[in-house]
């Protein structure tokens, strides 16, 4: 399957509907749903409703949507990330998201893909605005959107989790990533 977007250490490529399993294993481990409501996946629940997500945004066009992230080297499963409208009708812009097995964390995955992804979504795609929220306590997310370039804009109540937390928003415009990016 061709791949959405390639890095020196990823392929991104679109869900299939044989990923369910995929997303079961990874909602499985605790560590990986702490910030995004706890709850493992159930096999019926990745199969009847996730997929189905995943694949409407593919047949949408191949711009925006989820997409499972592999190890370029071997073909292994890293987890997935999204480049979607938000869910808030108020917040302009593309919405930048990921989730990786434990296994990846730490590695510089999440921010690799992220910046291929701004890349691609200010150039390629030309988009002129790309946020990305994670909650308050998840530190680490709030350092990957730092590294790449996105510039903290508000805290809120995320009222998608049972119960609502904290959470924050960061973005940039197209004009503040080019700057972002000479200056590095």
């Amino acid at each position: 399957m061709a791949a959405w977007l390639e890095t020196a250490r990823l392929r991104l490529r679109p869900f299939t509907a044989a990923d369910a399993d995929l997303i079961v294993r990874l909602d499985a481990d605790p560590e990986v749903v702490k910030y995004v409501g706890g709850k493992p996946t159930s096999p019926e629940e990745a199969r009847d409703r996730m997929i189905p997500h995943c694949l409407a945004w593919h047949a949408q066009g191949p711009d925006r949507g989820f997409w499972v992230a592999e190890a370029r080297a071997d073909g292994a499963f890293l987890g997935w990330f999204h480049f979607r409208p938000p869910h808030e009708p108020e917040v302009p812009g593309v919405e930048l998201g990921y989730r990786l097995v434990r296994a990846a964390w730490g590695q510089g995955y999440a921010t690799e893909g992220s910046a291929g992804i701004l890349a691609k979504g200010f150039g390629a795609l030309g988009v002129e605005r790309i946020c990305a929220k994670t909650l308050s306590a998840n530190l680490a997310s709030q350092r990957v959107m730092q590294k790449v370039g996105l510039r903290y804009e508000r805290t809120f109540m995320e009222p998608r989790l049972d119960p609502p937390a904290e959470a924050v928003w960061y973005a940039a415009s197209r004009g503040e990533y080019e700057r972002f990016i000479k200056g590095l």
